[in-house]
């Protein structure tokens, strides 16, 4: 199956924070499509080849108009020219459509990051019967509507309501639109028995929904969060979705500011009554802290080898074996450090940049010339899954432990830079070095190094990428490694 990271990884070499951006537009866009009653592509710009479908959303708040699988798809700009348009001026392009199309309307909405066009949304919608619009249909697609909007602006989503959307609350769970006062201007059936389950027995409408949802919760420090939450919102500022407490029920609120063209227009808030899904929820909270107590162990376990192994160290009066459990301790104390990371996730992602910078000083405590070189890092590796975090950890410190005894002459001070750089297809790392350069003659190939050994057989095998070592401008030496993200990867 191909993900988005993979299409975007074959079809563009999009920078990393502009795939991060459209990830979290995906994120969003089941909210889209219902309350605008529409199929909704993404579509990224694959010239020469025209353009190509990476994601797809179907509405479940409407019958679809796109039952086949688009996604892989790559079109010719005849095709879709309302698509190609968008992406040329930027601005969304609509296509009504006539009376004897099944497809009312045709919309081409530009996905704009860091002020640049990277992606066009398309979105299809359904002829509905002749009839007036019902109100829960124009709140929805004034909401749409909005959304949109702001998407094109570059405004929505943020980099912070990443988190908010897992699990959030859908449109047809329940649907409550405010004013510019927080006021009700128009509430779904589904949200206002989720209200009358905590306890609210008059119509929503109407009402200020910060004060009264504040006096619905009983616990007064939740009472005043929800309610700074709700005014938050209401007045431009984000905020991550609450669980709320009300007399025995338990309701998931996520509240998003609108604000189309830049104004405040309110705030569309969804709300979900989870209470029977949190009483399942509890019974796997054991289970998830299980793992990660095994992983804590694990860190316990091998903290303690590594000691053992610093202490025969210290007792061994043979400089090569002194050295060798040297490395072994570096070694252990990476692993350590990754299960330390997954002992506190709950997802089994690590945060490479945290532990990297954990394991900088390790590296130059245990090198042969000490503290005498500088380790720094510039750019950001990001998060990765705990079955490549492992050895990706190691290589990259067995790269910099490389550097730091063998580029240098005992006594020079000097500085091993580590550069990373990641995009949609690749993780680039470059550990740079200001020292006396390779050998003459070397190849990385015949090295009887066990670190460049180990180092080759992790890259190959387990991170699917490739490594080299070449001289660089400075005299030093760049050891150059690449990783393939997403599908390439076999992940």
């Amino acid at each position: 199956m191909s993900t988005l990271s993979a299409l975007l990884a074959t079809h563009t070499d999009l920078p990393g924070a502009a795939v991060d951006h459209l990830q979290r537009v995906v994120g969003e866009w089941q909210l889209l499509a219902d309350l605008s009653f529409a199929d909704v592509l993404l579509w990224v710009d694959a010239q020469p080849d025209g353009i190509v479908c990476v994601a797809q959303c179907r509405p479940t708040t409407a019958s679809t108009v796109i039952p086949e699988d688009a996604v892989g798809t790559v079109v010719s700009d005849d095709e879709h020219p309302y698509v190609r348009k968008a992406f040329k001026s930027g601005e969304i392009v609509t296509v009504r459509r006539g009376s004897s199309d099944p497809i009312h309307l045709r919309q081409a909405v530009p996905v704009r990051w860091d002020g640049k066009v990277v992606a066009v949304l398309s979105r299809d919608a359904a002829r509905v019967s002749r009839r007036s619009a019902s109100a829960l249909e124009t709140a929805y697609l004034e909401c749409a509507d909005a959304l949109y909007q702001m998407i094109s602006e570059g405004t929505f989503p943020t980099p912070e309501a990443r988190s908010d959307t897992k699990s959030s609350p859908r449109a047809g769970d329940g649907f409550i639109r405010l004013d510019r006062e927080g006021r009700v201007v128009y509430a779904s059936p589904n949200a206002l028995s989720a209200y009358h389950r905590m306890g609210f027995n008059s119509d929503l409408l109407g009402q200020d929904l910060i004060e009264t949802t504040r006096g619905l919760v009983t616990d007064p420090f939740e009472s005043e969060d929800v309610s700074e939450y709700l005014r938050g919102a209401v007045h431009g500022r984000l905020g991550q979705r609450m669980e709320v407490e009300a007399r025995g029920a338990t309701v998931l609120i996520r509240a998003l500011v609108l604000t189309p063209g830049g104004r405040i227009e309110g705030a569309a808030v969804v709300i979900r009554d989870v209470t029977e899904v949190k009483r399942r929820d509890r019974a796997l909270l054991s289970k998830d802290a299980t793992i990660r107590e095994i992983h804590h162990r694990v860190k316990n376990n091998l903290q303690t080898v590594a000691a053992l192994l610093r202490l025969q160290a210290r007792r061994t009066g043979n400089v090569e074996a002194r050295e060798a459990l040297g490395e072994a301790v570096r070694r252990v104390t990476s692993i350590a450090l990754v299960h330390e990371a997954l002992s506190m996730s709950v997802d089994e992602e690590v945060d490479l940049d945290g532990v990297f910078d954990q394991l900088i000083p390790i590296v130059v405590d245990v090198s042969a010339v000490g503290n005498q070189i500088r380790v720094r890092r510039e750019g950001n590796l990001g998060v990765f899954p705990a079955d490549r975090a492992t050895p990706l950890v190691m290589v990259l410190t067995e790269l910099v432990q490389n550097a730091v005894e063998h580029a240098f002459d005992p006594g020079v001070h000097g500085t091993v830079t580590v550069m990373a750089k990641r995009s949609a297809r690749w993780l680039d790392v470059v550990v740079r070095d200001e020292g006396k350069g390779l050998p003459e003659g070397f190849r990385l190939e015949d090295s009887d190094r066990l670190g460049l050994q180990i180092v080759r057989t992790l890259v190959a095998a387990e991170l699917g990428g490739a490594l080299e070592l070449l001289a660089n401008e400075a005299g030093g030496t760049d050891a150059r490694l690449r990783l393939p993200l997403g599908k390439v990867a076999g992940v």
